[in-house]
C-alpha cells in the first residue's frame, strides 16, 4: 500500500459555541468540544485510510483552558501515525475569544485512535503515514504517536494479566 503524507489529510472544522453549549459556569461542555474533536479527526481517519473509519480509542484529551460561549472554536486534525489497520489522529483545539482581539488560544489538545473498516465492518490494510524527512514536527509527532501506542497495549495486556489472577 502506497504510503500517504501527513498533508494530503489535514481537517480543520471551525463553529461558534452557543448559549446552548454551555454549562451553568458558562463554560463549553467538554464534551462538546470532544464531539468537535471526533468529527474532525474522523474527517482525518477517512480521508487518510481512503474509505470507512470508526473511533477505536481517545488515547488522551487535555484541557487547557476552558472556551466561552461566543468563542470560535477550530479543530485542527492531522494523522501522527498509522499502523497496519489503525491510525493515530491528533487534534490541538483553538479558541478565538468573541470579545477580544488577538491570536486564537490554545485550548485543547487530543489523540484519537481509528481504525479502518471494510464493507463488512471487519478492520482493513489502511496506509502508511508519509513523514518528510525535513518536517522536524511531524517526525515527532510520529515518534511520540508509537510511545503512545506502546503505553496503550502494554496497559491493555496489563490488565488482562490482572483479571487472570
Amino acid at each position: 500500500m502506497e504510503p500517504r503524507p501527513v498533508a494530503a489529510s489535514r481537517c480543520t472544522l471551525s463553529r461558534i459555541m452557543t448559549l446552548l453549549d454551555a454549562n451553568l459556569h458558562g463554560n463549553i461542555h467538554g464534551g462538546v468540544i470532544m464531539k468537535l474533536v471526533d468529527d474532525a479527526a474522523g474527517v482525518v481517519a477517512a480521508r487518510h485510510s481512503g474509505g470507512r473509519a470508526v473511533t477505536a480509542a481517545m488515547d488522551e484529551m487535555v484541557f487547557l483552558v476552558p472556551v466561552h460561549i461566543g468563542d470560535l472554536v477550530h479543530a485542527h486534525a492531522q494523522v501522527n501515525w498509522a499502523g497496519r489497520t489503525s491510525m493515530e489522529i491528533g487534534v490541538r483545539v483553538d479558541a478565538e475569544r468573541w470579545d477580544e482581539v488577538g491570536e486564537p488560544l490554545h485550548t485543547s489538545t487530543a489523540y484519537l485512535v481509528y481504525v479502518g473498516l471494510d464493507e463488512d465492518g471487519s478492520p482493513r490494510a489502511v496506509p502508511p503515514v508519509l513523514v518528510d524527512e525535513d518536517d522536524a514536527l511531524g517526525q515527532r509527532r510520529f515518534r511520540e504517536a508509537e510511545i503512545r501506542r506502546t503505553h496503550r497495549l502494554a496497559r491493555r495486556d496489563a490488565i488482562l494479566r490482572s483479571r487472570e489472577g
